[in-house]
């Protein structure tokens, strides 16, 4: 991997500069989404059934509810260069789409213990500590993404969060930190404001997304 390649991977690590919990998060994994082999020919999240009961006349229900089933049309190639882009997609979704999602967890996780601390000041100390943490803690994570999949993460975290990478380091960090990881992206070629736009340009990969995570890919 280039060394631009190197610290454009690093600049992704902003992303998880919300965690701002004291303790040691318990959603560490023994295994890292990234460190996984992606297996091609087998689902990345388990398919799971919710079985519930709802009351009728005083009578009780069982159901059963299930993922959402995705159907698309045949995929087909022009040639075998489209069969590959399409592959190495499907690859680099199944690779970083948990890490996206592991991001949406520290920011639901964030927020809660955000509203325990008494003041600005106290919430700005930890922070501080935190991103210092953060930083020791990704880099060697970041840096096992390609350049591609590093890109493809910024998109997916905005798909998961509901907020772009900018928007999300603007209001943890403020607006300094933020322009200053959004002109360090910019030079080598990404931007931390990319939306995801499931109906244009990122049509395809929201169908791939979709079927990873109904466990279909």
């Amino acid at each position: 991997m280039r060394n631009e390649e190197r610290k454009i991977i690093t600049v992704i690590l902003c992303l998880f500069c919300l965690n701002c919990m004291a303790q040691k998060r318990t959603f560490q994994q023994k295994e890292n989404p990234e460190e996984r082999r992606v297996d091609m020919d087998t689902p990345t999240f388990q398919p799971t059934v919710k079985v519930g009961k709802a009351l009728d006349d005083g009578d009780s229900i069982q159901y059963v509810e299930l993922q959402n089933i995705y159907v698309y049309p045949t995929t087909t190639f022009k040639n075998e260069k489209q069969r590959q882009q399409y592959n190495r997609l499907v690859h680099n979704v199944k690779k970083v789409l948990p890490i996206a999602k592991e991001c949406n967890v520290i920011i639901r996780e964030t927020y809660e213990y955000l509203q325990t601390l008494p003041d600005k000041k106290a919430r700005d100390a930890h922070l501080k500590l935190v991103e210092e943490d953060i930083k020791r803690t990704y880099t060697p994570r970041m840096k096992k993404l390609t350049y591609s999949q590093g890109k493809l993460l910024i998109k997916l975290v905005d798909r998961e969060c509901h907020s772009t990478s900018y928007g999300l380091i603007q209001a943890i960090l403020g607006p300094v930190k933020a322009g200053f990881y959004q002109a360090f992206a910019w030079i080598y070629g990404a931007s931390l404001k990319k939306r995801y736009d499931p109906e244009g340009v990122d049509r395809l990969t929201e169908r791939i997304v979709q079927q990873v995570e109904s466990g279909q890919l």
